[in-house]
């Protein structure tokens, strides 16, 4: 019994030591850490210790997926003035989508801290990506719960926001398109992309495109590929359009 307890203490400690890590890698530290542990509760875990009331994380999770709706949402409204609203709600759902929210926890570690039962382990649990996707959202909450919307932002301008700056969301925001859609639609001419630079290593490689309308520069881009950067050019090219049509 003596050893069992020994065990369980061990345990625990090195969950201590997991938490008090990810704190300082993230740099936020919780007020009531009950709550940082109760993110990453899951159900299967309460259900083994029954003895012990824990709770688990299904209505941080409930909590987190509003919180993250209303700050992605706010981020896109502020940074994409000339989006429509359907526009704005397709880039949203790509970002909180379940593929999206694994790859934030995976960055993270999350999978390593979450306290499972020993069926749901052993069947592969810790890597399951609705499960992953769901200790985010309810890390969202308790970091709301904790620390309010501001900490929330905080750490979104460290693991999100820079992900939509970097055009990582790209693929559902096909800007070229939009651009040729609406010089077609004013019959003002013709639209033409230009690779003006490469540079980096050949395995990290970064492209500056450049728009023009007969020959006229709307915008320049910056990319990881020269997709990208004619993306993010195109991107530049529509506000600037829209802003004169709107004078």
């Amino acid at each position: 019994m003596s050893r069992q307890r020994d065990k369980e203490q061990r345990i625990s400690e090195k969950r201590r030591s997991q938490f008090k890590q990810l704190q300082e890698n993230i740099g936020i530290f919780f007020t009531n850490e009950k709550l940082l542990v109760q993110a990453f509760t899951h159900s299967s875990y309460v259900n083994e210790h029954r003895k012990r009331p824990h709770e688990d994380n299904e209505r941080l999770e409930f909590l987190g997926d509003a919180v993250l709706e209303l700050t992605i949402s706010q981020y896109l409204f502020k940074k994409f003035p000339h989006m429509s609203e359907g526009e704005l709600t397709k880039l949203r759902a790509a970002i909180v989508c379940e593929p999206s929210l694994v790859k934030f926890a995976n960055a993270l570690s999350f999978g390593e801290l979450v306290l499972l039962g020993k069926g749901e382990e052993l069947t592969g649990g810790r890597t399951r990506p609705a499960l992953l996707a769901d200790v985010f959202e309810a890390f969202i909450g308790a970091l709301y719960l904790d620390q309010g919307m501001d900490a929330v932002i905080r750490f979104l301008e460290q693991t999100i926001f820079p992900k939509i700056n970097e055009g990582a969301f790209s693929h559902v925001m096909d800007y070229k398109s939009q651009l040729q859609e609406l010089v077609q639609r004013d019959g003002s001419g013709v639209i033409e992309y230009k690779i003006l630079q490469e540079k980096g290593p050949a395995h990290n490689k970064e492209f500056v495109s450049c728009v023009s309308l007969n020959g006229k520069e709307l915008g320049i881009g910056v990319g990881k590929s020269k997709k990208e950067a004619e993306q993010q050019a195109a991107q530049m090219a529509l506000q600037k359009l829209k802003s004169l049509m709107e004078e």
